[in-house]
């Protein structure tokens, strides 16, 4: 009996041409974008993915940082749930057995699966386990695409990554401006200090967003020079938000919401959604093009789905980040966000491996001189810290006016706390398990003893 239902349900698969499914994913960008109402560098190749496909408005990745953000997608499973939840875990261990990756499931269904970008993925399995094929860019987009002819013989499911944010090294400083944007014409959010240093930073992302447009469209000219494109779901999304403070590695709207397209045979063209979406619905959605059911360990949905349920909330969390213990997860509603802070007695930025960033030597310079508003201080100081925010999107969408005390939103301040602790316990969030001895000491082994956190005394001599 198990047999004909398993017949049955890929019955789909043995008949009509299956779509292939390309993941363009881009490193640290925001969503910058001429169709998500952004206009300081044109987009047109991005743009036209989404007057033909379906644009997610409130698309919001797991974490705000590569590694725990990857190790969700290509699992399906927030990292929490499978304790993968910091940032380049320093003991990988394998998967359990019960757990098949994405790559994995799509080789089962006959699939080449490929990665034209780093697998930054924080647990040890083989390479070969996960993509079949190797194409010789060995990390990021080379601008080199002739290989995508060698994609015409089986249905694919591949990763081609951009550097987005990162181009032009860690920091961007190396960037040369290609789209000329004026820095003396961007917008600076509240929470920066407007000075030459930021505004040059916002400046080169947005430079950096025209690169990875005429990057996209590159790929797209290929898969059409190779007839791939109109069989070919491409998916368009980034890892998190920009590398400036409080966007990467941080818990707001901008640390976390991501553009995010989907584009091809089945897709509704010219449709805009506002629900609420996760990454891991990305995840659950690719694989949901195989006509097969879900796995169960699968955490997300198939947003395509006629029975798909709005989501109510999406979870973010944030835990180590290099050697900066911390841990704060976060709750976005359709009208609030609520963060907090389990370790509210350290400053929200720590020492780490982000201090070389002018836009952060900036702000350490104007904090010890006083020259810092409130709102751009307390990023730093933590006396200031709370253990809990509340912000009101509507009214607030910079998220500067914490309304956790307010005691005319005290309902919504209950209703998050509720929302976030079922989570918790319903997924097991392994964030609450302490790291181990062994974890911190070669966490402090990589940094020399470079740490500030209490954690690592036992290791000081």
């Amino acid at each position: 009996m198990r047999f004909i239902l398993f017949l049955l349900a890929a019955l789909p698969l043995l008949g009509a041409s299956r779509p292939n499914v390309l993941w363009i994913y881009v490193d640290d960008m925001s969503d910058w974008l001429g169709c998500y109402g952004h206009t300081a560098v044109p987009t047109p190749n991005i743009d036209a993915l989404a007057a033909e496909g379906t644009r997610f408005d409130r698309a919001y990745m797991p974490a705000p940082v590569c590694s725990a953000t990857r190790s969700a997608l290509i699992t399906g499973m927030m990292q929490t749930s499978l304790g993968l939840h910091h940032h380049r875990t320093m003991i990988k261990k394998p998967l359990p057995k019960e757990i098949r990756t994405l790559p994995a499931h799509f080789r089962r269904a006959g699939y080449v699966t490929f990665n034209e970008a780093k697998d930054d993925y924080n647990f040890d399995e083989p390479r070969l386990h996960l993509y079949s094929h190797e194409f010789g860019t060995k990390s990021h987009f080379s601008g080199d695409l002739e290989w995508i002819s060698e994609l015409k013989e089986k249905p694919f499911f591949g990763q081609i990554q951009l550097k987005g944010g990162k181009l032009g090294g860690e920091t961007g400083a190396k960037f040369p401006s290609q789209s000329r944007v004026d820095p003396a014409t961007v917008d600076v959010p509240p929470f920066y200090p407007d000075t030459k240093v930021f505004r040059d930073a916002i400046a080169r992302h947005y430079e950096q967003v025209a690169v990875v447009d005429a990057e996209v469209g590159a790929i797209i000219a290929a898969l059409k020079k190779n007839d791939l494109f109109e069989s070919t779901i491409v998916v368009f999304f980034t890892d998190h938000g920009s590398p400036l403070p409080r966007e990467k590695q941080n818990l707001y709207e901008a640390g976390l919401k991501v553009p995010l397209i989907f584009r091809g045979p089945g897709i509704p063209p010219g449709k805009v959604r506002k629900d609420l979406v996760s990454g891991i619905d990305i995840s659950s959605t690719s694989l949901s093009f195989l006509n097969l059911r879900l796995p169960k360990n699968f955490e997300g949905g198939d947003l395509f789905d006629k029975e798909y349920k709005l989501r109510e909330f999406v979870i973010g969390a944030r835990d180590r980040l290099g050697v900066a213990i911390d841990r704060v997860r976060t709750v976005r509603t359709d009208h609030f966000r609520y963060i907090r802070n389990y370790h509210a007695d350290r400053p929200v930025y720590q020492l780490q491996y982000r201090e070389k960033y002018a836009t952060l030597k900036e702000l350490r310079k104007l904090y010890a001189q006083g020259g810092l508003s409130p709102v751009q201080a307390w990023y730093h100081d933590a006396t200031q810290r709370p253990r809990e925010e509340l912000y009101d999107l509507r009214s607030d969408p910079y998220q500067v006016k914490n309304l956790a005390a307010d005691p005319s939103v005290a309902d919504e301040l209950e209703r998050h706390r509720k929302l976030l602790e079922g989570w918790e316990n319903e997924t097991g969030d392994m964030g609450r398990v302490p790291a181990s001895r062994d974890e911190l000491e070669a966490v402090y082994k990589q940094a020399k003893g470079k740490v500030a956190n209490p954690e690592y005394d036992f290791l000081k001599k």
